[in-house]
């Protein structure tokens, strides 16, 4: 992990660049000098066409960006990589939030392993050991 979901509505289709945002979101993850695998980097995109943004101004935009991933990351690596994702982030979209009323917003949610099954062939690609289930 982690699985980074970016949910945006469609009305930014014009003024952002979402695969270039995905790419940007995947290469920060994968650099995090080893705190985050790079086996386990999932960055997606969920194009909105059904939404309403406070009183439904046709112009307003949204991304919300759900970050997930397991526990144990020191807070100070998760406020200080995490907030320069943001960053990241708020500078590739600067155009589509110069252009309209964007709504970003980003959040961080840590799971509970007990509850993470997995098999994942990119780890063995990347010539890593799979990562087994405590019993």
């Amino acid at each position: 992990m982690p699985h980074v979901i970016v949910e945006y509505s469609a009305n930014l289709d014009a003024d952002a660049d979402i695969p270039a945002l995905l790419k940007v979101i995947a290469t920060y993850c994968g650099d995090s000098g080893g705190v985050l695998p790079l086996a386990g980097v999932r960055v997606r995109a969920i194009h909105l066409t059904e939404y309403v943004i406070a009183d439904g101004k046709p112009e307003y935009a949204m991304v919300n960006i759900t970050v997930k991933m397991g526990q144990g990351r020191d807070p100070e690596f998760k406020k200080t990589f995490f907030g320069g994702l943001f960053d990241r982030i708020k500078a590739e979209l600067a155009p589509a939030m110069a252009a309209r009323p964007v709504a970003l917003s980003m959040y961080l949610e840590e799971l509970d392993e007990t509850g993470a099954y997995r098999d994942n062939g990119v780890r063995t690609a990347l010539g890593l050991p799979q990562k087994t289930k405590p019993t």
